[in-house]
């Protein structure tokens, strides 16, 4: 995780019978992460998503996350898990997937939980919104500012919220390492030539 910079790609649940062509796509342009991200509560479809995800990133040597939930990520082998505010304790996920798990953690726009996160043993940053975000219409603001103060940490930071290829430039120069897409992604009309475009950014 430490060395990779680019495009941060998350799973949007709307993709339905598209999801597993366009996030090849999106491994075949070059994005560096991808977390699976979806708030049904159907068990048996996630876990057969998740296992296929996996198989496909594994093909791309691309770490796999899950989002929000470490007893499937345990279960299908993902590499690591993304934890928000309130989805887990850092140190307990920790326990469970091992010292080599990436976890990220959702830090919004505070430097102090952003302390308590890398002390706990998290992987990387996130903070958001950056942007105005579709995904999260009602998600507070995160400034440039705070990524810029983040880079004390000494771990990865990710900005995520309302980021596009056309304002993403202030948000790297601000000190991100990743940039983590939703919307912009997976409505593009060429989902790999839209992640090289992000990527000739870095």
């Amino acid at each position: 995780m430490e060395n990779r910079r680019g495009l941060y790609a998350i799973t949007d649940s709307t993709l339905g019978p598209r999801l597993l062509p366009a996030v090849r796509a999106a491994l075949e342009g070059g994005i560096v992460l991808l977390q699976y991200r979806d708030k049904s509560a159907d068990p048996v479809r996630r876990e057969d998503e998740a296992h296929a995800l996996l198989a496909l990133c594994r093909e791309f040597a691309c770490p796999f996350l899950i989002n929000d939930d470490i007893a499937l990520a345990l279960k299908t082998g993902a590499d690591g898990v993304h934890l928000g505010r309130s989805d887990g304790e850092l140190h307990s996920a920790r326990e469970v997937l091992g010292t080599g798990a990436i976890i990220g953690a959702t830090c919004h726009d505070s430097l102090e939980f952003a302390a308590k996160a890398a002390a706990a043993g998290a992987s990387y940053l996130a903070f958001g919104a950056i942007y105005a975000s579709r995904t999260k219409p009602g998600a507070g603001t995160a400034s440039l500012d705070t990524l810029a103060a983040a880079k004390r940490f000494k771990l990865p930071v990710v900005a995520i919220g309302g980021i596009s290829a056309d304002n993403a430039a202030p948000v790297i120069a601000a000190g991100a390492d990743c940039l983590a897409v939703i919307s912009d992604l997976w409505r593009a009309p060429d989902i790999t030539a839209r992640v090289r475009e992000f990527s000739r950014l870095f």
